[in-house]
């Protein structure tokens, strides 16, 4: 069974990111003292009296703006309604009661929802203040006070929050999950790519660099496989990250890549691989991350019977530690090749956890070493007794040799060579640990 889904909605800057960071025990949502920080719905489990909720953190609600993106924003906060069992409406005791929270009190109404107003920012232990009376004019009934910044009262909302979800009908369910995310500059089509797939608009998408500015979490199944798509920020030269909010997004995709099993790596097709691109695909190889290279836009490019082999090439020349990746040439605007890729990404996920028998790594080790003679350096040539494999995600192998002074790096790559031709490893790194060992130890 699923578990329960608690929403916090609220007008701008009311405390919403400063709270789910709180109850998550970590600085997840970005927190500035800027309204319209948080755009996108934010998915964290939280755990309370044995229990895993899933709280999901909105953009601020404005009910009434034009603005494009604000008014994307609030789609966004409809869809976490939509998905949510119980919902925090939070409002802010120092500013009182708004005509923005009047409106939004009407409209979570309309879902008929089990809803908590918590109103924040009361930062005195006893009594709250009377001015916070006011809120029972929105028509909600019983609220909560509490400050998030110092954590005041928190554990009362959790407790009802606990209440209003019975057990039974949200046990915590281990599932296997692909989490899958999607990395490259901004403005390279990677909300685009992730709404294609799951064809909805599940994450916002604007032509305004630098929209998404939180990692977030969107799930997936097909054919009973589980995906969770992680959009990230745009990653950007260290020198233009120019405040803190892009800042931390870019942390934030950093960290969306360590904890992802497959990353994609976008690229823009009418640009081509550019530095900030090799040093995004740099990072998922250093981690040990499978990837797969998308070119994207590759509906606004000429082409002839030959672009695509050298465009390959092109692709590969400026990311040569990468030969492992397959490249696919897709258009996240027309769907062009999206079919695909679910296809592609549990196929080199699957690799990634690739595990060979210890004989079989050295039935190839040996027929390596037939073909091509271990270096040898003054008369001392490097003997391979055995290798094995300790690791997966990524497969990593232990060699053991006579002199790891001899190994040289030639050698390792044309040992990995071998392996792939014969074992395939699509999409995946390898990971290689030379040890010494004296012969009469063999």
């Amino acid at each position: 069974m699923k578990k329960p889904v608690v929403a916090i909605i609220g007008r701008p800057n009311v405390g919403k990111s400063t709270f789910f960071n709180f109850i998550a025990g970590k600085r997840i949502s970005i927190v500035e003292n800027i309204p319209g920080v948080t755009r996108d719905r934010i998915y964290e489990d939280v755990e309370w009296r044995g229990r895993i909720f899933a709280f999901v953190d909105t953009g601020g609600l404005e009910i009434d703006s034009k603005d494009s993106i604000l008014m994307q924003m609030r789609r966004q906060v409809e869809i976490a309604i939509e998905l949510a069992d119980v919902i925090l409406f939070m409002v802010d005791a120092k500013d009182g009661v708004t005509a923005n929270d009047k409106e939004i009190a009407n409209m979570l109404r309309r879902f008929g929802k089990p809803l908590l107003l918590v109103v924040n920012k009361v930062d005195n232990i006893g009594e709250p203040p009377p001015e916070v009376y006011e809120f029972y004019n929105l028509g909600i009934g019983e609220f909560f006070c509490i400050s998030s910044s110092h954590g005041l009262g928190i554990g009362e909302v959790l407790d009802r929050v606990y209440d209003l979800c019975p057990e039974s009908k949200f046990e915590d369910d281990e599932e296997d999950i692909i989490k899958v995310a999607v990395v490259g500059k901004p403005n390279v089509g990677k909300s685009s790519l992730i709404n294609k797939i799951l064809g909805e608009d599940r994450v916002i998408v604007s032509d305004v660099p630098g929209t998404t500015r939180d990692a977030i979490d969107t799930y997936y199944t097909i054919d009973d496989q589980k995906f969770c798509f992680i959009d990230t920020a745009g990653l950007r030269k260290r020198g233009k990250i120019t405040d803190n909010i892009e800042r931390y997004s870019t942390m934030r995709s950093l960290r969306a890549v360590d904890r992802s099993d497959v990353v994609l790596v976008l690229i823009d097709a009418t640009e081509g691989v550019t530095e900030q691109d090799t040093k995004i695909a740099g990072y998922a190889h250093n981690q040990g991350k499978a990837s797969i290279i998308l070119v994207n836009k590759w509906d606004l490019i000429e082409k002839d019977s030959k672009t695509v082999e050298e465009y390959r090439n092109a692709v590969y020349n400026k990311l040569g530690f990468m030969l492992y990746a397959p490249i696919e040439f897709i258009s996240a605007k027309t769907g062009q090749r999206v079919n695909k890729l679910v296809d592609m990404i549990q196929r080199v996920a699957s690799t990634s956890e690739t595990r060979i028998p210890t004989g079989m790594l050295n039935d190839v080790l040996n027929d390596a070493m037939l073909m091509v003679q271990p270096p040898s350096d003054k008369g001392r040539r490097l003997k391979i007794y055995y290798m094995t494999q300790v690791k997966v995600k990524p497969p990593t192998f232990v060699i053991f040799c006579n002199d790891q002074k001899l190994f040289h790096y030639s050698y390792l790559r044309y040992i990995e060579n071998q392996m792939r031709t014969n074992f395939g490893f699509e999409g995946t790194p390898l990971v290689f640990i030379v040890r010494e060992r004296n012969e009469d130890d063999k």
